[in-house]
Parts: C-alpha cells; sequence; structure tokens
C-alpha cells in the first residue's frame, strides 16, 4: 500500500470510528506500528487529526483565528450563550472565559441581572462596560491573541484570590476520554486555575468541539458539572458524557 493511499485509508478510519488505534489497525493492515506512527505524524503536521497516546482523534477545526471563529455556527454559539447567561443568579460572582462563544454569554445576560463578572478577556470587558448592573473585574497579563485573552503567571496568581460560584469555559476540544483540551499551553493553565477558582465548571461546546482534541489538555470531564451543547446535537454524541456524570444542558 503506497503512503498516499495508507494515509487516505487512516483518514477514513477516523471519520468512521471517531478514533484511530494504532495497534489492532497494524494487525488490520499488516503493517508495523512504526509505519503508522510515521502516517499519523505527518497527518498531524498538515492538521487533520490530533495524535494521542496509541493512536489519534479527530482535530478541532475550533483554532482558527478569533475573527473567523466567530462565524462558525455562529447560530449555535448564541444559543448556548443564552442558554449558559440563564444559569447565572442575581448575587453570583462568575467567571467568563473568552472566545466567541463566550461573548455570546455575556451579550445574553438580562439588564436586571445584578451580578459579578470576573474575565481575563478584554473583548468580555468591553462587551459587559455598558451592562447596567454587572460589575466586571479584569484580570490582566499577556495577552494570548487567538482567544484575545491574558495569560502567564501574573494572571493565575490573580487568580487565587478568587472565589466564583460559576465558571463558563470555553475550550477547543471536548472528547470522553481525552477531556477538555485547547490549543495553547498557557492558556490550558489559565483555564484550569480558573476552574479551580470557582465551585461549578460549566463547558461551553459548540458541535464543532465535540469528540475531538487538541494539543494542551486543560482537565478530565471528571472536572465539570456541564456541558451546553446546542439542541440539535444527536444523543448518540452526548450519550458518553452523560454516562461519565456530566450534565448535558441543551440550548
Amino acid at each position: 500500500m503506497l503512503t498516499s493511499q495508507r494515509k487516505r485509508h487512516l483518514l477514513a478510519v477516523l471519520q468512521r470510528d471517531g478514533q484511530i488505534v494504532v495497534g489492532p489497525l497494524s494487525q488490520e493492515l499488516g503493517l508495523s506500528e512504526d509505519t503508522i506512527r510515521r502516517d499519523l505524524r505527518e497527518l498531524a503536521a498538515e492538521g487533520l487529526l490530533q495524535r494521542v497516546h496509541g493512536g489519534a482523534l479527530p482535530a478541532s477545526p475550533a483554532t482558527a483565528s478569533y475573527a473567523r471563529r466567530g462565524d462558525i455556527g455562529a447560530g449555535g454559539k448564541a444559543a448556548i450563550g443564552r442558554a449558559a447567561a440563564a444559569l447565572v443568579q442575581p448575587g453570583q460572582i462568575v467567571i467568563l472565559d473568552g472566545g466567541t462563544t463566550a461573548l455570546q454569554v455575556a451579550r445574553a445576560l438580562p439588564p436586571e441581572l445584578h451580578a459579578t463578572v470576573v474575565t481575563h478577556s478584554p473583548t468580555i470587558a468591553v462587551e459587559l462596560a455598558t451592562h447596567p448592573s454587572v460589575e466586571v473585574v479584569i484580570i490582566g497579563g499577556r495577552l494570548f491573541k487567538h482567544s484575545v485573552v491574558a495569560v502567564g503567571a501574573g494572571a493565575v496568581e490573580a487568580m487565587g484570590h478568587i472565589r466564583a460560584d460559576l465558571f463558563f469555559m470555553g475550550v477547543t476540544g471536548v472528547h470522553p476520554q481525552a477531556g477538555l483540551s485547547t490549543g495553547d499551553l498557557e492558556d490550558a493553565l489559565v483555564k484550569r486555575a480558573l476552574s479551580r477558582r470557582a465551585a461549578e465548571t460549566v463547558v461551553l461546546a459548540s458541535r464543532e468541539k465535540l469528540n475531538v482534541a487538541s494539543p494542551y489538555v486543560i482537565a478530565p470531564l471528571s472536572e465539570v458539572g456541564t456541558i451546553i451543547v446546542e439542541a440539535d446535537v444527536d444523543e448518540a454524541v452526548t450519550t458518553p458524557y452523560e454516562a461519565l456524570g456530566v450534565t448535558v444542558l441543551r440550548a
């Protein structure tokens, strides 16, 4: 089998099964595991999959620029934003992540809501600047332009002074086995630190982020209370998350 044929077959298996497991596949194809791993490395370098221990998972498409991501599933993100905003109770302290879906949460907060939003996203802070009754606390640091959020040691240190009721987390990948992931190491560390400062973490997961993975792990799903997805996401997709004890809220 030619290299190009092997790669096409690997991508077909990934699309069919949602994962590639090197051991069984090497036996099925009569190829060495090293050959398959080399093909996976090259496909990962092209952004066509995400390598994980023992194989590969679909790569998250949510790694485009901030401006381009705003156009991906805009209607679904708006619905997720409204569902998330409805979870906020008067008087609560809420941590709101950066990103295009989190921006929809900020836009959906009702004007009569009295609450405090802590954010490391200048975009979120500006969006809430005209909200009549939401207090905004901004965490500073180095600007990670992909998601327009502050990262770095200073941001993590500032988070240690916060005790929040909810953390609305944005991710680029959610997977039953691989957990929550994103495309930048510092961003992953900041998200993990924020999650530890909240009583409950709610993940904002538009459909392109489900059952895919990115290079940097944020946390396992055991550290998540709720995932908000679009209303029409197939039950076969969400059942594995519910089996892990995660509440799936359809927007």
